[in-house]
């Protein structure tokens, strides 16, 4: 009988709000553990190791000497993503890192510049796609149930963090705002169902100027905005498909989708991309009403649930990959996402269209999550 290989080691960089949603997360998978945690503040990594029963590191060269440590979690601020990964892979380890890649594509090319003279792989967040909702929608498009995709839309509207985040001042500043911070489950999600985009023309503005902060738990009452929070922007995919973006933290309400795409036989909904679950729907031409799709997935939770706020299946995806396996939420898929929500900001200051140079394959259906261990 063959032994089992141990666990992939797991160690968090970063041990703020989304930290114990990839500590939790992450014990789903019988294959992967985390075993550590640092932070800028070490009373934060010392706090979070208590509770996880995990090692503390009380600085980054500490952990990234680790021998115990096969792969690091990046989840700092996205100014901080450049710095810290190339130092990671530079040390010998793989690194998933939190979306986006980084804030700009200049320093997301020196990630990748990094990870290529290394050896080591790269993965990054979003990793959403690989729910069962995306899944789903990627096989009825694929069998062709809209016919073929002429258009999509996909509507960000506003995350209202400044209720619920104790400081989300770095939501509002540049490396966040809606199209850095829920840009990517949108761009990431379209891509996997329609493949890469080509050309861009973007408008964006700045809204409020301040924002008050109403968290129960807040560390400021105010934050100041210096990024973009309203943006409207065509993307023209080089299948030819034409879609739609609206990315805003101005538009409170709404009844706006999250996404649709329009096919020469029908239309296909498909719901909140920063969600791995919820119901697809389609409509074809010749039907009186929607009909919701069986998963192609086993679902992991209700629509809303808190498992839907859980990480880790992009990490296991990196571990696949180590293995010979298909890599989906890959460097090339996050750069080229970058580049599109990059490029609407400088159609918008430049006043006319911009070319997209990536072009990523799109991402390998993704299989049952078999690895998922049982509760």
């Amino acid at each position: 009988m063959n032994t089992p290989p141990p666990p992939a080691t797991i160690g968090l960089i970063g041990a703020g709000n989304i930290s114990r949603r990839y500590i939790a997360g992450i014990a789903r998978f019988s294959h992967l553990r985390v075993v550590a945690v640092t932070d800028a503040v070490p009373a934060a990594a010392r706090q979070l190791a208590a509770e996880a029963g995990i090692t503390a590191h009380d600085t980054l060269s500490a952990m990234l000497d680790d021998d115990g440590i096969d792969i690091v979690v990046n989840i700092t601020p996205p100014l901080a993503h450049a710095a810290v990964t190339v130092q990671a892979l530079q040390a010998g380890k793989h690194v998933y890192v939190e979306k986006p890649m980084a804030a700009a594509l200049a320093d997301a090319e020196l990630m990748i510049a990094a990870a290529a003279k290394t050896g080591m792989l790269l993965g990054s967040a979003p990793d959403t796609f690989l729910g069962s909702a995306s899944q789903t929608a990627r096989a009825a498009i694929d069998r062709g149930d809209i016919g073929e995709p002429i258009g999509v839309v996909a509507f960000i509207t506003h995350s209202q963090a400044e209720r619920w985040h104790p400081n989300p001042g770095f939501l509002f500043q540049p490396g966040g705002g809606p199209l850095l911070d829920m840009g990517p489950y949108y761009v990431a999600g379209m891509v996997n169902l329609l493949g890469p985009v080509a050309r861009v023309s973007g408008t964006t503005r700045i809204g409020a100027s301040k924002r008050a902060v109403t968290a129960p738990d807040r560390v400021v009452d105010e934050v100041s905005v210096t990024t973009t929070t309203h943006a409207s922007a065509t993307l023209t995919f080089a299948s030819g498909v034409v879609g739609t973006l609206v990315a805003s933290f101005d538009i409170w309400e709404s009844h706006l989708p999250k996404i649709e795409v329009y096919g020469t036989e029908g239309a296909l909904s498909v719901p909140d991309p920063n969600h791995f679950d919820g119901p697809v729907l389609l409509r074809r031409n010749d039907a009186d009403v929607w009909t919701e799709l069986e998963p192609a997935l086993t679902v992991s939770g209700a629509p809303d649930s808190p498992e839907q706020l859980l990480r880790g299946i992009g990490v296991a995806d990196l571990v696949g990959a180590i293995e010979g396996g298909h890599h989906r939420a890959d460097s090339a898929l996050a750069l080229h996402v970058l580049e599109v929500l990059e490029a609407v900001e400088s159609s918008s200051s430049l006043g006319r269209e911009v070319h997209i140079i990536s072009r990523p394959d799109r991402p390998a259906p993704q299989g049952p999550t078999a690895t998922i261990a049982s509760n």
